[in-house]
């Protein structure tokens, strides 16, 4: 006749704990692998083609990448453009010359 086992005797163990542990340790392994990983590849890629584009089109307008022109600044020195949008100008000046100022 088979023997009867209780039934820790039969899991060979306490229930639970070790793969629970298990579980814990290798997201705990990935989470570093992935930090790892994605920190590597962020200072090993190279520039996307905006980034690309941007810095060609920056030195052909002043001359470096930084954006930082040789030439003597303006007297323009807040780097408001003459032709700011937010502020337009009327098509004609005299648009509306029956309306009250």
């Amino acid at each position: 006749m088979a023997e009867n086992l209780n039934n820790t005797e039969a899991r060979q163990g306490q229930r639970g704990k070790p793969v629970l542990f298990v579980l814990l340790a290798s997201l705990a392994l990935l989470a570093v692998a992935l930090v790892g990983l994605m920190t590597w590849n962020g200072a090993n890629a190279p520039k996307d083609y905006a980034s690309q584009s941007q810095d060609a089109s920056r030195q052909e307008v002043t001359g470096s990448v930084n954006g930082k022109s040789n030439t003597p600044s303006s007297s323009n020195s807040s780097s408001v453009p003459a032709e700011n949008p937010a502020y337009p100008q009327p098509s004609q000046p005299s648009a509306n010359p029956n309306k009250p100022k």
